[in-house]
């Protein structure tokens, strides 16, 4: 073998002992490769003013093979396509093709946020636009924010976000959006390629992809103007040495683009186009209707054949728009194919205007009164049965079938003395006796009478109100048949033995409100998001809570602008915004038998940051994904070491 050959070989082999030594995979051949991918080629190039060329097409190659991350929600194109572009990806190469014939003297851009990782160990190239022009310049504005839930605050992901220059009301829902964005996990938006000039700006979630808002999708309205700006700025950038200490503050120019801190808030409105959803009957005894949006007046019922009488019971939800039919007329409930006469009002989907409208509906029950009755033949069987194995044990203590009573829930617990004792009925009430209501004060081993009031608050509920002491207990006595059911059924003996909690064993929390606006306020008091505790009007910048369980607290208000004393939505008809809400950025501790004070400035924290993260369920991160680097930090540690700060 001559020298040459024999050199070919060893360096052949080295070469192989070097890639099988440290193919860059992790355990143990090497670290994982950390680098993102990079841009080294763009057709047309990036900012090109002379088009794309009648292919409407845009590639992009990269320094290595890449793969994009759910490219119908993260790439943005601007202005608005009606018609959806073709994504392709294939190796090293992203190809976007337009299908809009594209508009002249306009500037185009490819948000592709952070859809973009390399195929291998997924490192992201990080957020990227490309923009091009079909002529006359590129238009280089920007306008940032961010779209909160303006219920809650939380941050609107995946939300479209977009400017008109038509500053008419009715834009937003006549003419697609110019210039769009989409929101990140943060709630974040930036709308870039915007031409200098004054815009409404509006958020939507766009349900039928027409990018103009239609009733039924999530909304929001700018309050303000926007008049986009620009300036050269310095930007510094800081490399720490570790979480405390920093090595190098870097500057750098760059050019600032205003507003960078528009903040729209979105809301879906209350439906008011009204149709009959649904009505079902699953038992005999009633039927449920349910509406698409409240009803102002309740619908009118008429059973077929008993015009004469008045056979319904109405259970009604506080909007009118699910409501419960309890047929009284006993001939009626026994009807197995009941026909109504059902007369309410509905939009007229031409018109938007209400008009009244009768159906005729023949309900039938899901559980027939045929298969009722077999049910209670056959438990009479089983209870005859029981009845004559019990006869032959020589017992005949019961010899009656004991009949089912009339279930009653409460509430339960032991109470503040700020609550009451809340009751459900299983069905409907048609007596309600007082008379047989007993509230006693136990001290010791007596019972003394105690003040009380039984009030119905709707066809299934009833709440007890008593002055209640503090440290004592009570006794609570219903005699038997004090409440009777739409089915005759009567409630059994009922009693409930309770204490009312000590005054120190409860806080006060005195809240004072600091450059709070004028009018109603009602603030919260919140174990989490969705659980309220307590609800108190504000009065001279005041909201005060009595008798409150010790425990973690949160506060928000809302500035109740009608003065319902609940949160309403915005109407983006009418120009309506929705009410405003606040969060208390810090948690409220309440100990026992102690008065806690908070001064609340309500102007202290932006909305962005007052929610406290206790409470936030978006979290403000994108899916987490596997780089390489978070690989060598997990190599490194399974090796015992520690990784570089």
């Amino acid at each position: 073998m001559s020298s040459i050959l024999k050199y070919l070989c060893l360096a052949a082999i080295a070469l192989l002992f070097a890639a099988c030594a440290n193919p860059g995979s992790g355990p143990d051949g090497g670290p994982f490769d950390e680098t993102p991918p990079h841009i080294v080629g763009m057709y047309p190039n990036l900012g090109d003013t002379t088009g794309i060329g009648r292919k409407r097409r845009v590639t992009l190659h990269f320094s290595e093979n890449i793969k994009v991350d759910n490219p119908t929600e993260k790439i943005t194109i601007s202005p608005p396509q009606m018609d959806a572009p073709e994504i392709k990806v294939s190796g090293k190469r992203i190809t976007v093709e337009l299908s809009d014939t594209l508009r002249p003297a306009t500037t185009y851009t490819i948000d592709f946020s952070d859809a973009i990782t390399d195929a291998t160990e997924g490192n992201p190239l990080g957020n990227f636009t490309y923009y091009f022009s079909t002529g006359g310049g590129v238009d280089t504005m920007e306008v940032a924010g961010h779209v909160l839930a303006a219920e809650n605050l939380e941050p609107v992901k995946g939300i479209l976000v977009g400017l008109h220059a038509d500053l008419s009301d009715s834009a937003f829902a006549a003419k697609p959006l110019e210039r769009v964005a989409r929101t990140d996990a943060k709630g974040h938006f930036s709308i870039k390629g915007v031409r200098p000039g004054t815009y409404r700006i509006y958020a939507l979630k766009d349900m039928d992809g027409n990018f103009q808002w239609n009733r039924g999708e999530m909304l929001a309205m700018g309050r303000d103007l926007i008049t986009p700006s620009c300036f050269a700025d310095i930007g510094r950038d800081t490399a720490w040495i570790d979480s405390v200490r920093y090595d190098t503050i870097r500057t750098f120019p760059y050019t600032h683009f205003l507003p960078d801190d528009v903040v729209l808030y979105a809301f879906e409105e209350t439906n008011r186009k009204r149709a009959l959803l649904k009505i079902t009957r699953d038992v005999p005894d009633h039927f449920t209707a349910f509406f698409t949006a409240p009803n102002d007046a309740p619908p009118t019922v008429k059973a077929v054949g008993f015009e004469d009488k008045s056979p319904f019971l109405e259970e009604r939800n506080p909007t009118c728009d699910t409501i419960t039919y309890w047929i009284a007329d006993k001939e009626a409930a026994a009807s197995d194919s009941l026909t109504i006469h059902l007369q309410y009002l509905c939009t007229d989907d031409s018109t938007g205007l209400d008009v009244l409208r009768t159906d005729t509906l023949e309900l039938r029950p899901r559980l027939t009164n045929e298969r009722l009755r077999k049910q209670q033949a056959e438990e009479d069987k089983q209870w005859a049965k029981q009845l004559e194995r019990r006869h032959k044990r020589g017992d005949y203590t019961q010899e009656v079938r004991p009949v089912e009573p009339l279930k009653l829930k409460d509430s339960g617990g032991n109470i503040t003395p700020m609550q009451n004792i809340n009751f459900e009925v299983e069905e409907a009430i048609v007596r309600l006796d007082t008379m047989g209501f007993q509230l006693l004060l136990r001290q010791d081993s007596l019972e003394f009478a105690a003040p009380f009031q039984v009030r119905q608050r709707d066809l299934r509920h009833f709440t007890l109100y008593a002055e209640w002491r503090p440290a004592q207990r009570y006794v609570l006595k219903i005699d038997s048949a004090s409440v009777e059911g739409l089915s005759g059924k009567v409630n059994k003996p009922f009693r409930r033995e309770f204490g009312i909690m000590k005054s120190e064993e409860m806080g006060s929390l005195f809240v004072e409100l600091q450059r709070s606006d004028t009018g109603h306020i009602v603030v919260e008091l919140l174990q989490s998001d969705t659980k309220v505790m307590g609800r108190a009007s504000v009065k001279d910048r005041h909201a005060d809570f009595y008798y409150v369980r010790p425990g973690k607290y949160f506060l928000r208000l809302f500035y109740d602008v009608n003065g319902n004393g609940r949160w309403d939505t915005g109407d983006y008809q009418n120009g309506l915004q929705p009410e405003r809400v606040v969060y208390c950025p810090q948690q409220i501790n309440v100990r026992a038998n102690w008065d806690t004070e908070h001064t609340w400035d309500l102007a202290a924290v932006d909305p962005l940051h007052q929610k406290p993260s206790a409470i936030t369920k978006t979290k403000g991160t994108n899916a987490a994904r596997t780089t390489g680097k978070a690989k060598n930090e997990e190599r490194l540690k399974k090796l015992g070491r520690q990784p570089s700060p």
